[in-house]
């Protein structure tokens, strides 16, 4: 620790992404040698009792009831964004502009243009900066990455993605936030969606063209109190508003090097709690990938002799996948809270070297321009070229 540089992080929000992230930094250098060290310096929050409760209980040593003021103090070298999505574009410009390097939770903006104007602000401030897709972080989707870049699959020509939930499928749960377009820009889509599109361009490549539909199953809800982290929240009024987001999306995508896609995300889905799953389809061999069982990863070779073909599990928990030497002896299997940790490594990766590590604000551009070119696709009932909506 002597020999490591200390990095001082401000929060601004504490709730269910709050404590993910809160304990991913304290845990950075528990697991990993890092040349950078985060420090949890100070966390934000409008309700005094609430961010002040929340600091104590995940080690912050300081707190403030104005993001502005956090941003201010010079005691604060990083801004980690885990508020609602119409907040992420003000916080994370006004951060840049300060000099603050700046961390934040997807999808990156309310707007393809908010998430310019973010990317500009970063890149002109010089700012080191990374978008918080921490699904690319499992072991076993980076060892996926490792097949997929050696080549082992050959030409791709399938990925498809699910992200399947069924919280929101009684009528009476209540109008959130997240069911809102004004703060939350879009429902299931830019929040599910996100995690698939970016997960798809991780391992597959950049989109060419998509073609969906969106469905709002319940489209009044009664008012009530936000939700909790286990997905709960009650209704305090019997006064109804309108839900003004999709329920379910799906869509079609051809990937620049030719390969197909199809995407669907839902939160009316009976018996999926976090169904995030993928397959990828090549000339030698196919990929499967379950959140719901992080640490496996089914793999099939063409190559494999006659009657020994078939999907294999691999226990992505050894010293060779990426990430997984750094905690338990092989078997000893990791969790949901590990890909931030690993997220937040790479971050300080990115201090220590000076260079903003993916996915970074340029692929919060390239996600956001895949979700709006989805829903004016659902607008215009056409397929819609992923160039002409990101360079309008």
């Amino acid at each position: 620790m002597g020999k490591t540089k200390k990095v001082r992080v401000g929060m601004v929000g504490y709730k269910f992404m709050g404590k993910a992230h809160s304990h991913a930094l304290r845990d950075v250098p528990f697991y990993f040698d890092t040349e950078v060290v985060p420090v949890l310096q100070a966390i934000a929050g409008r309700d005094e009792p609430g961010v002040k409760a929340a600091a104590e209980k995940m080690g912050w040593a300081s707190y403030e009831t104005d993001w502005r003021r956090l941003i201010e103090r010079e005691d604060i070298d990083v801004i980690d964004i885990v508020t609602p999505n119409n907040t992420h574009a003000e916080i994370a410009i006004a951060a840049a502009e300060a000099g603050k390097h700046v961390i934040c939770e997807k999808p990156l903006a309310l707007t393809l243009e908010d998430s310019k104007r973010m990317l500009t602000a970063a890149e002109k401030s010089g700012i080191i900066h990374m978008v918080c897709h921490n699904y690319r972080f499992a072991p076993a989707v980076q060892f996926a990455k490792k097949l997929v870049e050696e080549g082992r699959l050959g030409k791709i020509f399938h990925f498809r993605a699910t992200f399947l939930q069924d919280w929101l499928m009684d009528p009476n749960f209540p109008l959130i936030w997240r069911l809102r377009k004004e703060v939350s820009g879009s429902g299931t889509h830019g929040d599910l969606g996100a995690h698939s599109i970016d997960l798809a361009r991780f391992l597959v490549g950049e989109f060419s063209e998509v073609v969906g539909m969106m469905e709002t199953f319940v489209k009044q809800r009664p008012l009530g109190t936000e939700m909790d982290i286990n997905l709960r929240s009650r209704a305090v009024s019997s006064e109804m508003g309108t839900v003004d987001v999709d329920d379910a999306s799906a869509f079609l995508a051809r990937f620049e090097n030719g390969a197909l896609g199809v995407f669907e995300v839902s939160r009316f889905c009976r018996g999926n709690r976090a169904g995030n799953r993928f397959e990828i389809n090549g000339e030698k061999g196919s990929i499967r990938w379950d959140m719901e069982n992080m640490n496996n990863l089914q793999v099939y070779f063409a190559d494999d002799e006659p009657g020994l073909q078939g999907f294999r599990t691999i226990n992505c928990t050894e010293v060779e996948h990426p990430f997984a030497g750094a905690y338990w002896p092989p078997a000893h299997i990791i969790g949901y809270e590990h890909t931030f940790i690993n997220l937040m490594v790479e971050m300080m990766n990115g201090i220590a070297k000076g260079r903003s590590p993916q996915p970074n604000f340029e692929d919060g551009v390239r996600n956001q321009a895949v979700l709006e070119a989805v829903e004016k696709s659902v607008q215009t009932g056409t397929w819609i070229k992923i160039a002409d909506v990101l360079n309008k």
